[in-house]
């Protein structure tokens, strides 16, 4: 079945909620990847609470999409036809969608455009615990140009998690550069996911990994981000009984390793943020060649199925940016105007 006909079989299920009292507007994604479950089922939590009437919107809009990519999820794999969270840009205006995922990201991208805050919940493959992801730094740069790093960063501290990651785009763009590729805007759009996408269009957001793929804690992981972040908002009722986040271990990406080979191998099985020591090896390639860590740091998304010319693993070190200091001159979370 082509993709304009699987396309035409499908339907984007979103739950949308409107408080009669102004606020901010946020957009939470579940399956943007077909074998990641856990937001679907943590964003289901929310719809039936706040269906139920256990939980009130007080002011604000939410919009809630628990399958963002029907196909992938129901063929229970990481695409449908390709990988949704790269290439996160409308078709071109005359153009036919080249996919289906490009047919969804016509859906989706004026979706985003209506908001300002978006929560994109993940999952991964290999061991580990919860961790969020954050964008660039405040900045006027070519690559991903930035202002509102302060409320991203209070977004990824107030979900709670032990870790907070930042610099994929860097790192997306230096591993074209290493596979000599041009880091042109073509090759760079590739890089361009649900959280670059709502950054260009001047609001922020934030993607939570909410665990191992089959993690039975990963559910609630989503539900108690998606309670979090309205709070933080100011979106629903605070609880009083909470206590202030805890200032979580924030590191930064620094470099990506592709699988070259079948046959390439991990000396052991890696769990995401195993620390390694300098000169530790962390794979054998096909040749017999160890690789080793550049430096003291983390593995990040080892994936010992990557096929040939993907991204094996990354590399992390610990970072110096501060999530509780304050950018100069942010405006409040919900006055950017609707688009």
């Amino acid at each position: 079945m082509d993709s304009a006909m699987t396309a035409a079989t499908d339907l984007l299920r979103i739950h949308g909620y409107a408080s009669l009292q102004p606020g901010p507007r946020l957009v939470v994604l579940g399956g943007v990847h077909g074998d990641e479950t856990c937001g679907t089922a943590g964003i289901e939590r929310i719809v039936a609470a706040l269906d139920g009437g256990s939980l009130q919107l007080l002011r604000g809009q939410l919009t809630l999409v628990p399958v963002a990519n029907p196909l992938a999820r129901r063929r229970l794999r990481r695409e449908g036809e390709r990988n949704l969270n790269r290439l996160f840009r409308p078709t071109a205006p005359g153009a036919e969608p080249a996919d289906y995922e490009a047919r969804i990201t016509d859906l989706l991208c004026p979706l985003l455009d209506r908001h300002e805050v978006l929560l994109d919940l993940h999952s991964f493959q290999s061991e580990g615990e919860a961790f969020a992801m954050i964008g660039p730094r405040d900045n006027q740069g070519p690559l991903e140009p930035f202002s509102r790093a302060f409320e991203e960063g209070q977004l990824a501290l107030h979900l709670g998690t032990p870790r907070v990651v930042e610099g994929w785009l860097d790192i997306y763009a230096a591993g074209l550069a290493q596979r000599g590729q041009a880091a042109d805007e073509a090759a760079l759009a590739f890089g361009w996911g649900t959280n670059e996408y709502m950054r260009s269009r001047g609001g922020y957001g934030v993607t939570l990994e909410c665990g191992q793929h089959q993690d039975p804690a990963a559910p609630e992981v989503a539900r108690r981000a998606i309670l979090s972040a309205l709070r933080l908002l100011g979106m629903i009722a605070p609880d009083p009984a909470a206590a202030p986040p805890r200032a979580p271990s924030l590191l930064r990406l620094v470099s990506v390793v592709d699988r070259l080979h079948a046959e390439d191998r991990f000396v052991r099985e890696w769990a995401t943020f195993d620390r390694v020591a300098r000169g530790e090896p962390v794979g054998v390639r096909e040749d017999g060649s160890v690789l080793h860590a550049e430096r003291d740091g983390f593995i990040v998304f080892p994936n010992a199925e990557a096929l040939p010319g993907t991204e094996w693993f990354y590399f992390a070190v610990e970072s110096d940016r501060d999530l509780a200091r304050p950018a100069p001159a942010l405006s409040p979370a919900w006055s950017r105007s609707a688009a």
